[in-house]
């Protein structure tokens, strides 16, 4: 837990672990849980992305790293929907 890809993937991995939690517990969850594995395989990319292009300093890596971050988020926000509401 060296680099802000570790801290930023492990936020957002524990959010996603969260919403899995709350909504599994419902009488009729309104997805599946196949549903949460592109976002935990983009948190666990993102991370080794980055982390990578930190050791390496690579430029590209860096965007690819903040690319599947930012796409991890619009898929948790667009395809999940979390209830922010309540």
């Amino acid at each position: 837990m060296e680099t802000a890809y570790d801290w930023l993937s492990l936020a957002i991995f524990a959010g996603i672990i969260v919403l899995f939690l709350q909504r599994s517990s419902m009488e009729n969850p309104p997805d599946r849980m196949i549903d949460y594995l592109p976002p935990a395989l983009g948190c666990a990319i993102a991370n080794q992305a980055g982390n990578y292009a930190i050791e390496n300093d690579n430029l590209l890596l860096h965007a690819v790293g903040v690319l599947l971050l930012v796409g991890v988020v619009a898929y948790v926000w667009f395809v999940l929907k979390p209830n922010l509401k309540s």
